[in-house]
């Protein structure tokens, strides 16, 4: 009997894991732009990492981790996101002493035991990017300008950027007080189980809560709006100024509060309605205490991340790129030539591959209608004693005969001609 992959982790061919290099590679040559540079970090980190960072009573780290104890005690956890782990890296490394703004990015995959659904897997993967040391609403606005331009960029249809602002230590303790004042006001049942825990435990948790019964008995509650300090509506009204500059239209979501307790003031999202329910493809914000929570120097921060797999989703009726070629190499005694012919089309940035033993002329062009390739050359000992290749078209079955010190040429005509 043989064995399967586990429930919520998925194998990744192609056109899919297409699909993902192309997504990361255009977020390497877009953020590269902004002055980010790329950080790899280990994915199994000390538990107390996330712990203290995404916090004690978020479902993250509550009831989502994959942990595991060693015998004398040691508790590590595969990541369930990235910025932990980076803030991590960037504390142990001091690149606080190094540049006074850090701009990184991460891409790979990350792990979260909940229930998979569409867009979201145990094993899903990300992007993030990180900007620390500047606290100004530029940065921010910088930012999210970035991200709009790398989602706008994959031509990824209607999108909707929600924007609020979570406040500071000075104005956040007193709209955490009017909610929990506003939810103990309520039944008890009104909430689901997790939220009734939440409300004594982290009631800003509430307002993240997915469940209709929840959201429903939130219309009257205070939002953080009404809470902010001078100096934070000040720090949100200078961010939404600049995004508008930019021509960025956004939507005001007094509500967004993200699934992590590290956010302050600005906070964002990004969604899309070709995805069904999960409709969140990026999202971040500010966390200007989080370094210094995790025993670093007082570093201000603002980064965001963006799920992969729902981008692909996103991409999935998009044309994938085919090979340029199949060789088919008649004779078993011709295979020499044929692989040096091979070569010199790949040294020329053309596609494809050959058959690497004798078969028969219908079973090769079975074999190239199956790659997928543009054309199919043919090369008999014919082909050989007269130095020419004979090329197939494989949309409309049309043939032709072409010198070989000319194929280059004209399958490069072909492709630009297509």
């Amino acid at each position: 009997m043989s064995i399967a992959k586990i429930k919520g982790f998925s194998d990744l061919f192609s056109p899919e894991s297409d699909t993902f290099t192309a997504i990361e590679s255009l977020a390497r040559t877009l953020f590269s732009q902004y002055g980010f540079t790329e950080l790899r970090t280990p994915i199994l980190e000390y538990t107390e990492l996330f712990a203290r960072s995404i916090g004690e009573e978020t479902d993250v780290v509550h009831k989502e981790m994959y942990t595991l104890t060693t015998e004398k005690g040691r508790s590590y956890s595969l990541r369930p996101e990235a910025t932990a782990g980076v803030m991590r890296a960037y504390i142990e490394g001091a690149l606080y002493t190094k540049m006074p703004v850090a701009r990184l990015f991460t891409t790979g995959p990350m792990f979260r035991h909940e229930r998979p659904q569409k867009g979201r897997l145990r094993q899903f993967h990300q992007i993030n990017c990180e900007c620390l040391g500047s606290e100004s609403p530029y940065a921010d606005a910088d930012m999210i300008t970035m991200l709009m331009r790398f989602l706008t960029s994959l031509e990824l249809g209607s999108l909707e950027l929600a924007l609020n602002s979570l406040g500071c230590s000075e104005c956040r303790p007193r709209f955490k007080h009017a909610l929990t004042d506003y939810l103990n006001n309520l039944p008890k049942d009104a909430f689901c189980e997790d939220c009734q825990r939440r409300i004594h435990t982290n009631p800003l948790r509430v307002l993240d809560c997915k469940q209709e019964q929840c959201q429903n008995n939130l219309t009257n509650a205070p939002t953080l709006a009404d809470a902010l300090c001078p100096a934070c509506k000040e720090h949100f009204a200078l961010v939404c100024s600049l995004l508008q500059s930019q021509g960025i239209h956004y939507v005001l979501a007094p509500r967004l509060v993200r699934g992590l307790d590290y956010y302050t003031r600005t906070t964002f999202e990004v969604q899309s309605a070709g995805i069904g329910s999960q409709s969140a493809i990026a999202g971040g914000g500010r966390y200007d205490g989080l370094i210094k929570a995790l025993g670093g120097p007082d570093v201000p921060g603002i980064g965001f991340a963006c799920g992969i797999e729902r981008l692909a989703l996103l991409l999935q009726n998009r044309p994938s790129k085919h090979p340029d070629f199949f060789l088919a190499v008649l004779d078993e005694a011709n295979l020499p030539q044929g692989f040096t012919l091979l070569q010199s089309l790949r040294s020329h940035n053309l596609s494809g591959t050959m058959n690497f033993q004798g078969q028969s002329f219908k079973s090769l062009l079975r074999q190239a209608d199956k790659t997928q390739a543009t054309y199919c050359l043919i090369l008999g000992s014919n082909e050989i004693q007269d130095h020419t290749i004979t090329v197939k078209t494989m949309s409309d079955g049309t043939q032709t005969t072409v010198a070989q010190d000319a194929l280059y040429a004209h399958l490069s005509a072909g492709n630009n001609h297509e």
